[in-house]
């Protein structure tokens, strides 16, 4: 029997008995991801676009309502940007850029988190979780009609996993009964609750804070004058929660946050009329409908390893952060970006299976800073003591009058791409060079007239040179690495070489197939650029 475990927002990939159910025998296949939301889709994209065949298993037919996820980071859009479906998000959400922090009545301070200029995009958008996963559907779509080896299963539940030494066996129900079928590999994208972790006996580690968040998805009738930008309050004048997050959503929805603290009757707070109660002492007067609404509690904590054999876990499978900060969908989405590529050249043997280690050190360190950055800010927000308390109202009267304090307010540290700073797959920097491009950093965008440059960069090896020669193609281990040849002299910006070069006059830069700096050295030297391939491959 299937329990629907939420409502469909939009039915997107209704069950269709597959051939693998009518198999005498289990059929093998190379990838099978678990779980069809936003990591589990980018997953299938990543592998697909290499041409590796992957089959997506969900135990629902589509998205499920309510908005969830809505703040998506440049670093996410970039990344899906390479998946093919990133300018419809863009199209879709709600740009902003700024923020404001309050404290009771008066605004301390506003921050702008992307103040300089030639990026693609924006330091963020707003865009409800189910817009992004059908966007993700749509390109998962374009690809099959392409010819991308992708497949989707709606109605396939795993019920249980056996790994072996080298494949996974996994057992199925459906509305048609049971079948078994196998895998080389199994990626676990199945959220907060992840059935695969348990069915493998992994738990996490780490912390619950002892607080309760209630959302409220709201459309605002008549005139609204709240601009669209991120509004934070410490305790709010009208007392509805110790602190409130305001936030605009395409369709004219806002969403509102209220902390309220540990000890309360969630069912009863979850009555619409004490939600309304809540918005009422908010909104004065201002008219509203209710679209949504949920409590969640802040959790920082993660699997011990995301790798464990033959099986991965990505995602929230994997860890989970406190949504102050929006750290959870876009570390996901890092998540994939790193794990997609290696796995890929493993299949494809240009690589060793020691390659998918380098997935779960350099995650984990992703993780470790998420965390770190989500603790601090749930420390921030709800304060455990009195002089927690008194420090926190002090930084905050302090921070309306001088900037020194302003950088010690803590409403949330909002995501930021991960640098593998000391990561095996680096090699030693060797170009004195802006270190928000040295070895293990992701590029920073740059316009190029005709474009900008992660889109020239793609799925592949790279061997990006500034105002220096190198031949156009490099053939290391198997490994085909292209030239791109740019120039400052045809940057009236002056970003590329702000970015790339600083004083260096200049540049040749490795870059992994996820766009992060793999090597970087003054000039070509073909010696050394080829052993950085195999670093960055695994090979040494």
């Amino acid at each position: 029997m299937f329990d629907d475990r939420y409502t469909l927002a939009y039915k997107l990939y209704p069950y269709e008995r597959s051939a693998d159910q009518d198999k005498d025998t289990p059929v093998r296949h190379p990838v099978v991801v678990m779980g069809g939301g936003p990591i589990g889709i980018a997953t299938a994209l990543d592998l697909g676009l290499q041409g590796i065949p992957v089959v997506v298993l969900d135990d629902h037919e589509g998205v499920g309502m309510g908005s969830r996820a809505i703040c998506f980071a440049k670093r996410c859009l970039e990344i899906a940007d390479r998946y093919g479906c990133g300018e419809p998000m863009l199209d879709k959400g709600v740009v902003w850029n700024v923020g404001k922090v309050f404290h009771k009545d008066d605004q301390v301070f506003e921050f702008n988190l992307l103040p300089e200029e030639g990026h693609k995009y924006p330091a963020f958008i707003n865009l409800q979780q189910p817009y992004f996963e059908s966007f993700q559907i749509e390109r998962l779509r374009e690809l099959q009609a392409q010819g991308a080896p992708i497949e989707i299963r709606g109605k396939n539940r795993i019920d249980n996993v056996t790994v072996k030494e080298d494949h996974v066996v996994l057992e199925i129900s459906t509305p048609d009964g049971p079948y078994t079928m196998e895998a080389d590999w199994l990626v676990g994208c199945d959220g907060a609750s992840s059935p695969l972790r348990e069915m493998l006996g992994y738990d996490f580690t780490g912390k619950v804070f002892q607080d309760s968040f209630l959302i409220a998805d709201i459309k605002m009738k008549g005139d609204v004058d709240f601009p669209t930008e991120r509004w934070f309050w410490f305790e709010p004048s009208h007392g509805e929660g110790a602190s409130m997050l305001l936030h605009r959503q395409p369709d004219d929805v806002w969403r509102v946050d209220f902390q309220i603290g540990w000890d309360v009757d969630r069912k009863e707070e979850m009555k619409e009329e004490n939600i309304r109660r809540r918005l009422d002492a908010f909104l004065k007067g201002v008219e509203y409908d209710m679209v949504w609404s949920s409590i969640y509690t802040f959790q920082c904590k993660r699997m011990d390893s995301f790798r464990q054999g033959r099986v991965f876990f990505a995602g929230d499978a994997a860890h989970q952060v406190s949504p102050f900060g929006a750290r959870g969908a876009n570390s996901g989405m890092q998540d994939v970006d790193n794990l997609g590529w290696k796995l890929g050249m493993v299949i494809e043997g240009k690589a060793p299976e020691s390659l998918l280690d380098t997935y779960n050190t350099e995650r984990v360190h992703g993780a470790d800073e998420n965390i770190l950055n989500s603790t601090r800010s749930t420390d921030f927000i709800t304060p455990k003591s009195a002089m927690s308390t008194l420090l926190r109202d002090s930084v905050l009267a302090l921070s309306e009058h001088y900037e020194f304090a302003r950088p010690m307010v803590n409403s949330g540290r909002l995501s930021v791409p991960c640098t593998y700073d000391g990561s095996a797959l680096n090699s030693a920097d060797a170009l004195d060079g802006p270190a928000r491009t040295r070895p293990g950093s992701p590029c920073p965008d740059v316009p190029l007239g005709d474009g900008y440059l992660l889109s020239k960069l793609g799925n592949e090896f790279i061997l990006l040179t500034i105002d220096t020669d190198a031949p156009d193609e490099i053939e290391e281990s198997g490994i085909t690495v292209r030239r791109l040849a740019l120039s400052t002299h045809d940057d009236p910006s002056l970003l590329l070489k702000e970015r790339y070069l600083g004083d260096c006059p200049a540049g040749v830069y490795l870059i992994r197939p996820d766009q992060h700096v793999a090597a970087r050295r003054p000039n070509f030297d073909e010696n050394q650029i080829r052993a950085a391939i195999r670093r960055a491959t695994g090979k040494e």
